[in-house]
């Protein structure tokens, strides 16, 4: 027992609000992380994009050819035109151009400054493929640029120098930092929502769960009256607290029935143990001959009310376990019930009850155990025997009606409350407690219909009497 509880503790260790933790909040957020690192990288992508293209529309403009065209070789008309073209550039505040002459010199600037010693990575680039280069970095003022150098071209297919369109980054960068802080607080937003929402969904689990396991535990120790309070969403959960109420409900009542059959099984079996003792000491010491065969005869009669009662009990168990079996054979219905009433005259007349049967003239052919089915009969008539009084009628029909045998018992006796004859046939149940019985030899016989695939259908009225229906299929 010990170990099983380890095993329940290890297997059970922790939450399932650190569960859904780890499992959920911490995988969106990490989702949630990626996916906001690529929003970034693409919105700063396609910023980066559209200044190259911006670049790239300038810097491939057939005009600038068309200007620079035929100035190669005379180098103090191609710094003219670089004046010129300066001074005639209207776009400064989008992006900065330089000239470069032939030897890599900047010539002049937009900007209007001097450049000495400026590394021009883009412009290397563009003499190594003879055509143009683009460049990303910082320049000597730590300011982050996007550089493309263009290769000016004479007829004659001799460099004439070189033309670079710069444009700043630092705006589009400033303007990252603020799409990754929006994207940052949307992501604080996103997963703040998700844990609210997280934890108020887990806690109206956790909540009842943990009601549940409080009130499993009040089951284990046999208090069944633990009932769980849930007034949650009427959804599966507040489907199962109900379920566990009735099944509690379900189980107390089985329980108490339970207690009532031990019950009363205890005093039924101690009364006639009582009687057989009894009568056994009295006839031991007493040889007188009447007072020998009143006691010898009540000791018969009290052993076979034990036989009976111990038969019901195995017969339950059999059922319970699965183990109840049928020898099945070819059988007379009739005739098991007609030895089933014989059985009951005597008795009948005894306790002042009119036992009323017409033998049928026909008989009724049955592919069931015999002793089974007489068991049925006799059941069902001393139970009408039983709940009659000095001077009521208990009767025997039998028929054939829709291919089945029918057997219809009615008494005249106290009859059945109306709240009680939905569990009549339950286990364990006594509509009577005063009643001698066990409780049981209905559930059995009803079980017993059942495997013979007929069935007992009762009807009764408190203070009227009772009528049992016992239904069994006939073979062809």
């Amino acid at each position: 027992m010990d170990t099983l509880r380890q095993r329940l503790r290890k297997t059970t260790s922790g939450s399932i609000t650190k569960r859904w933790f780890f499992g959920t909040f911490c995988v969106v957020a990490v989702i949630m992380l990626i996916l906001v690192f690529t929003v970034g990288v693409s919105i700063k992508r396609s910023y980066y994009e559209t200044a190259q293209i911006a670049l790239e529309s300038r810097a491939y403009s057939s005009s600038i050819s068309t200007f620079f065209s035929g100035n190669s070789n005379d180098q103090n008309l191609f710094k003219q035109r670089a004046f010129e073209y300066i001074e005639n550039y209207t776009e400064v505040s989008r992006m900065e151009v330089w000239v470069v002459d032939r030897n890599g010199d900047v010539i002049v600037s937009s900007s209007g400054f001097s450049v000495a010693a400026e590394e021009m990575p883009d412009y290397l680039l563009a003499k190594e493929k003879a055509s143009s280069g683009i460049w990303t970095g910082k320049n000597q003022n730590g300011e982050k640029i996007m550089a493309l150098t263009n290769l000016l071209y004479p007829n004659d297919g001799a460099s004439g120098g070189a033309i670079r369109y710069i444009i700043s980054l630092q705006d589009i960068d400033r303007q990252m930092v603020k799409v990754y802080l929006l994207l940052f607080l949307l992501f604080i937003f996103a997963e703040a929502l998700v844990g609210v929402s997280g934890l108020f969904f887990i806690r109206s689990i956790v909540r009842p769960v943990k009601s549940i396991n409080a009130s499993a535990k009040a089951f284990a120790k046999g208090n069944f009256k633990e009932k769980i309070e849930f007034s949650g969403y009427n959804d599966e959960l507040g489907e199962l607290c109900d379920t566990f109420n009735y099944m509690a409900d379900a189980i107390g009542d089985a329980d108490r029935m339970k207690n009532d059959f031990i019950s009363t099984v205890s005093h039924e079996l101690r009364t006639p143990l009582t009687a057989i003792k009894g009568w056994a000491e009295t006839i031991s010491t007493d040889c007188d001959p009447d007072l020998l065969k009143r006691g010898v005869s009540v000791i018969i009669d009290e052993t076979d009310r034990l036989k009976v009662m111990v038969e019901d009990l195995l017969d339950f168990s059999k059922i319970e376990s699965g183990r109840m079996t049928l020898r099945k054979e070819f059988i007379d219905g009739v005739a098991e019930l007609s030895e089933a009433v014989l059985s009951f005259e005597d008795r009948a007349r005894r306790a002042g009850i009119k036992l009323l049967y017409d033998e049928p003239m026909f008989a009724a052919k049955l592919n069931a155990d015999p002793i089974r089915i007489r068991q049925i009969f006799t059941n069902i008539i001393d139970n009408a025997i039983k709940y009659s009084r000095n001077g009521d009628t208990v009767s025997v029909e039998a028929l054939i009606h829709d291919n089945s045998f029918v057997v219809i018992i009615k008494d005249t006796g106290c009859g059945i409350p109306a709240e009680f004859l939905p569990h009549i046939k339950e286990k364990f149940f006594k509509a009577n407690m005063s009643a001698k019985g066990s409780g049981i030899g209905l559930a059995v016989c009803d079980e017993i219909a059942t495997m013979h695939g007929g069935s007992i259908d009762i009807a009764s009225e408190e203070g009227q009497g009772t009528s049992v229906t016992i239904s069994l299929p006939i073979s062809k």
